[in-house]
């Protein structure tokens, strides 16, 4: 306990007062403090008033959705955390203790009617069904079986990953357990707290990895820019001040006033407001966010990766042929299609894989309870394990003394294991018939195991000693239908010019015939295989290349350059795309289209790889073994609403790929908005600058009630405003641009400063040049700050008016938003403004001579 601390993921929920240092420790805090006490000593308080009433509100805003969220959090985990358990330590006998005492080597008891797991723990006798959709997504309950306790898997040592089937996570249910001759069924403890599968999903969202953007660098770039432009106006400022004997004080709330004119303080929350839209604009398609900041990298996304069942095609399958004919129903074929699963009844339903379902109803059998199928009893059970491709039971038919071993699982691996004359002369070319077609081929065997075998000598067989000398028994087909929205999806993105790829663990030809008819692969293109085999032994990595049409027909090495660009497929161990550079890795990435046969890790890797090679890379599946790749992608998509999604960004509450062609449009829409809004803050806060730097030379400035009206009336308003232009209703073949430090966009914001420098200079010297023009005496008492001049009401009505062109001209539609002309609150917000400004015009224009 000293050494391994509490077992307890402990998620502090920290005080008001803690979040609240925090939070204005934040730089932008620290700077809008320092504009509210300069504007304070330059009794600018109206303003300071309006800055101080934003920030509180903003401030609160953000504590309470921080609060909540740290509060969702420790609910979230705190549930069911704690509870007593039964422990065994030692020699001693049962003992109640609570889970928060537990350490590595404890041994619990998991009670018949289960329990939630308190900590990770390997199952060393008995079986358990589990619900672990917390950590996986699949609803489906997963059979959990102890660890062998003889043969060599027995020798080798506790691996996490590799004995993934025994282990019983932290979080997640145990429904069910099944135990044997009165055995309690025993878990040793090996992970406890943070250390735990559940802790490190929680770390994970305490400490998210930063999401690096390449516009929010360049935004903290251009920035830092402005605070040059600052710094300039402040040695301007400083000089012109000393040589028209200014006061000191006066000098330095100038000179310090420029900076808070250059560096806009509203800018982070009209960036914000773009992407808020945006995120209310998901919810109404039904697309939820948990990182809103990720929608702006929707709209850079130039690679999607699918994955198949439930995401392309539909969740269920259906039976090619029905198993249930009179002429085979008492067939060994059909008892093993009614026993070789992983179904359990829970409440009276059965429950469990849905392709296990599917084939124990097309035998027209009953499941009498969870262990007794019409006359015959699971003895044994193997679960089906991803990394061996099968799964296996041992039963007894009820009144024989002999047992029988039934194995399903992929073709090419149960046909590995049968004895080689029972396995047809025509397997390949059957199974490549079927599997071309794009059915779903599952292969089953069957054993006659010795009569002398007692129960117990089968609870300590081995795997392998069962899972060998089968009886080929034949193949089960089935059909796994494409959504209908897949094909014309997959279609409107490879028009937009992002690149689409399917990953899935399902059989490499099944994979390209899906992908074959839903688009993916189009019909004149040939696929080249890519069957890559990983280091073994003295033997090095090595990929076999070789036409799907002519198997035989391989290609060599030399030749996979000059074939790159029918590479349309692969079929590969990707652990070894990183030590094959040379033999056409390269080209296999960057080529291929449809990966098959990959586990899970192996999708999150291939994420990574993409990303590595400057791709903007979006997943979607339907959460079942998806994850780890939904996580690591940029933009990661769930079909599935269950609770693991909150490792996903995004997740649609339909369960089709429609989603994704949407979040793509709200994302591009966010970006441009971004873009404008970041162009129009800039150049408000240029215009303010000049404005102020004329008015400088004259020993003027404007007034308080001047820069309320330009900061809360004009450009707040229009901020907000300009940012509500809904998505363009098409997705176009170029995405918006990713950086602000390019060269057409600075381009057009020179262009708007040059102009806008050109009209202020020529207002203020032609103003001067007036007939009724004369120079007010600064030293009014009314206006110590010389506000009533000609110049100072030249340039606020020439610049009010440029904040709205400047709003035009950077309110960019079409083909990423709808036009402005549409967004008809905008439009009402500056027609309100300019008739509001002609109205103060007229009304202050009155003859000088009067």
């Amino acid at each position: 306990m000293l050494f391994f601390g509490e077992n307890e993921i402990a998620v502090r929920v920290p005080s008001l007062f803690k979040l609240l240092i925090k939070e204005v420790l934040n730089p932008f805090y620290i700077f809008q403090l320092f504009s509210v006490i300069l504007w304070s000593a330059e009794d600018y308080y109206y303003y300071a008033t309006a800055i101080v009433f934003m920030s509180v509100i903003s401030i609160a805003t953000s504590l309470y959705t921080i609060k909540k969220q740290y509060v969702m959090l420790h609910d979230m985990v705190a549930a069911h955390s704690v509870l007593r358990v039964s422990v065994c330590r030692g020699n001693k006998d049962i003992e109640q203790a609570m889970s928060t005492e537990l350490v590595p080597g404890d041994v619990i008891i998991i009670p018949a009617n289960g329990m939630i797991m308190p900590c990770d723990a390997v199952l060393i006798h008995g079986t358990c069904i589990v619900n672990e959709s917390m950590l996986t997504g699949e609803s489906v309950p997963v059979t959990k079986t102890n660890l062998p306790s003889s043969d060599e898997e027995a020798a080798r040592s506790y691996d996490m990953e590799e004995h993934k089937r025994h282990t019983l996570f932290c979080g997640t249910q145990v429904i069910q357990t099944r135990f044997y001759a009165g055995e309690l069924v025993k878990a040793v403890v090996v992970r406890t707290g943070f250390s735990t599968e559940k802790g490190q999903l929680v770390r994970s969202i305490l400490y998210p990895k930063p999401t690096d953007f390449k516009l929010y660098r360049d935004a903290y770039l251009f920035l830092l820019c402005l605070v040059g432009v600052a710094g300039i106006g402040f040695i301007y400022t400083i000089v012109l001040s000393i040589m028209n004997k200014v006061p000191a004080k006066t000098i330095i709330i100038e000179s310090l006033d420029i900076i808070t004119i250059t560096v806009p303080p509203a800018l982070p929350a009209a960036m914000t407001a773009g992407i808020v839209y945006a995120q209310r604009r998901l919810k109404r398609v039904g697309i939820f966010c948990i990182s809103p900041q990720r929608i702006n990298m929707c709209g850079q996304l130039n690679l999607v990766c699918f994955d198949k069942t439930g995401t392309l095609t539909e969740d269920g399958l259906d039976m090619w042929s029905d198993a249930a004919k009179e002429s085979l129903v008492n067939s060994t074929f059909v008892v093993g299609m009614a026993t070789c699963h992983s179904l359990t009844k829970i409440e009276g339903e059965l429950s469990g894989d849905p392709l296990d379902l599917k084939m124990f109803s097309a035998t027209g059998w009953v499941s009498k309870d969870f262990q007794c199928l019409h006359p015959i009893g699971i003895v044994r059970q193997f679960p089906f394990s991803s990394a061996l491709q099968r799964m296996s039971v041992v039963v007894r038919k009820l009144g024989e003394k002999h047992m029988d071993a039934y194995l399903k699982g992929a073709p090419e691996v149960v046909a590995s294991l049968c004895k080689q004359h029972t396995v047809p002369q025509s397997f390949t070319e059957t199974l490549e018939t079927y599997t071309r077609q794009g059915f779903r081929v599952i292969a089953l065997a069957h054993r006659q195991l010795e009569s002398k075998l007692s129960w117990h000598k089968v609870q300590n067989l081995s795997r392998d000693l069962i899972e060998t000398n089968m009886e080929f028994l034949g193949l089960i087909i089935m059909q796994n239908k494409i959504k209908e929205e897949t094909a014309g999806v997959l279609r409107e993105l490879r028009q937009a010019n992002i690149r689409t790829l399917m990953v899935t663990g399902d059989n490499m030809l099944t994979a390209i015939s899906v992908a074959r008819n839903c688009g993916m692969v189009r019909a004149h293109e040939r696929v080249i295989i890519a069957d890559a085999v990983p280091p073994k032994d003295l033997n090095p990595a090595s990929i076999t290349w070789h036409y799907t049409e002519n198997p035989s027909q391989t290609i060599k090495d030399n030749q996979v350059g000059q074939k790159a660009s029918e590479l349309a497929s692969c079929h590969l161990d990707f652990a070894v795309i990183i030590c094959l550079s040379h033999m056409g890795a390269l080209q296999l990435v960057l080529r291929a289209t449809v990966f098959a046969r990959m586990a899970p890790d192996q999708k999150t890797q291939l994420v990574e790889v993409m990303q590595s090679i400057d791709y903007t890379v979006g997943m979607c599946g339907d959460g079942a073994n998806d994850c780890g790749a939904l996580k690591r992608a940029h933009s990661g998509i769930s079909l599935s609403e269950l609770e693991a999604s909150v490792a996903s960004p995004f997740t649609s509450s339909t369960s089709n790929i429609s989603c994704v062609p949407n979040l793509i449009r709200e994302g591009r829409a966010a970006l441009i908005t971004s873009f404008c809004v970041f162009k129009f803050m800039a150049l408000y806060s240029i215009i303010q600058y000049l404005s102020v730097t004329l008015l400088y030379s004259i020993l003027s400035n404007l007034g308080d009630f001047q820069f309320l009206f330009i900061d809360i009336a004009i450009i707040l308003i229009i901020a907000f405003t300009m940012s509500l232009n809904p998505a363009w209703k098409e997705l176009v073949w170029r995405r918006p641009p990713s950086s602000l430090i390019s060269g057409p966009l600075l381009c057009s914001v020179l262009t708007q400063i040059l102009t806008c420098l050109v009209f202020q200079v020529l207002a203020f010297l032609l103003v001067r040049q007036q007939s009724w023009y004369e120079i007010l005496n600064v030293t009014t008492p009314h206006d110590h700050k010389n506000i009533r001049n000609y110049e100072n009401t030249t340039l606020f009505y020439v610049s009010s008016f440029q904040y709205l062109a400047v709003a035009i001209v950077f309110s960019k539609g079409k083909p990423f938003r709808q036009p402005s002309y549409k967004n008809c609150k905008t439009h009402l917000v500056l027609l309100a403004q300019s008739e509001i400004k002609f109205a103060i015009i007229f009304s202050s224009a009155s003859p000088p001579n009067e």
